[in-house]
């Protein structure tokens, strides 16, 4: 047994004071300032033998522009975003694309933003390539690019700032009722001055040159690559497709724009966005899309839903409600 005398008992308390000040200073300089940044954002998953990797290319949030939802208010936007917890008068909206991994090669389906819009936005959107990277994924090594329409979170990533392609090695792949109208000069005759004027000229400044060369049309109801096969979803565009990957008994549904913020259009699926090329055709597809979700109970990948946007959807009165996966940590 230890003999504690009343001498070791003041030295231990003096030792204990004179110590004291060096153990408070070597605390506070450990004091770390915050990092500031997220971790490179990406997620995997397997569809039987084939490997999906979700890759986010970002988020942007802006006040809710008049107009927003054609056949509802500000203030029925409001009590959507609040019974979903989100932020009264604000919409954030995630934009993210996959790579699918399926017989030993990468098809990226969308590309996000871009090089450009990270340069000009600081890094709030066109992450996808960095995260790519982050992923282990070179994008020299891409296969082969599947666009499901010619809207630019979706399309204006096939170029870096200067134009030339982002992914070098790969064939671009695009919906051919999309292309068609979207190259079509008549068409941009037409097109009324403001959004769809604008989105006919960031088209022809992205399908153009050696992406243009690349480009190889594909049509509805059939595979575009081993595995993928093309959904006709028409409303938000022409041309807007989505896409099932299977493997085996395997499957998900990859919905593109079907809905955007689920929190709104899920369900809400009769609302009409600004941004619904045909906003009757949108809400028929929308609707019947998703009862087929709810019927096959199956997994659907959406280019808007919260990160890494992958879910399950169920009725919900009169609309639906998306009931997100959790996450795996193992593949």
């Amino acid at each position: 047994m230890t003999d504690l005398t009343r001498r070791t008992a003041m030295v231990g308390a003096v030792s204990a004071a004179a110590i004291a000040p060096l153990v408070g200073a070597t605390r506070a300089s450990a004091a770390s300032p915050p990092v500031g940044k997220q971790n490179g954002g990406w997620y995997r998953y397997k569809v039987g033998d084939a490997e999906v990797t979700v890759v986010t290319d970002g988020a942007r949030s802006f006040p809710i522009p008049d107009g927003f939802i054609a056949n509802a208010g500000k203030d029925d936007i409001n009590k959507a975003l609040e019974a979903a917890h989100q932020p009264k008068d604000k919409i954030t909206l995630t934009f993210t694309p996959i790579v699918v991994n399926s017989g030993g090669k990468l098809y990226l389906i969308d590309t996000g933003y871009g090089e450009k819009a990270y340069t000009e936005n600081k890094g709030i959107v066109g992450q996808l390539r960095n995260n790519l990277q982050a992923a282990g994924i070179n994008p020299d090594s891409i296969d082969a690019v599947i666009i499901s329409h010619y809207h630019g979170d979706h399309v204006d990533g096939l170029v870096l700032a200067d134009g030339s392609p982002t992914f070098k090695n790969a064939e671009v792949l695009v919906p051919a009722v999309e292309h068609k109208f979207w190259m079509d000069d008549g068409e941009m005759s037409r097109a009324p001055k403001g959004r769809m004027e604008g989105l006919f000229k960031n088209n022809r400044r992205v399908f153009s040159g050696d992406i243009l060369k690349r480009v190889r049309t594909y049509d509805w109801d059939k595979e575009v690559a081993p595995g993928i096969t093309a959904i006709a979803t028409p409303g938000h565009t022409l041309g807007h497709t989505s896409f099932v990957v299977s493997s085996g008994s395997s499957k998900v549904f990859v919905q593109s724009d079907v809905t955007n913020l689920p929190a709104l259009f899920v369900r809400n699926p009769g609302w009409h966005a600004n941004f619904d090329q045909v906003p009757d055709m949108a809400e028929t597809t929308r609707r019947k899309t998703y009862d087929m979700l709810v019927a096959e109970k199956l997994m659907v990948q959406a280019f808007h839903y919260p990160f890494p946007s992958l879910a399950y959807v169920e009725k919900a009165g009169s609309g639906y409600r998306e009931s997100l996966v959790p996450w795996n940590p193992t593949i």
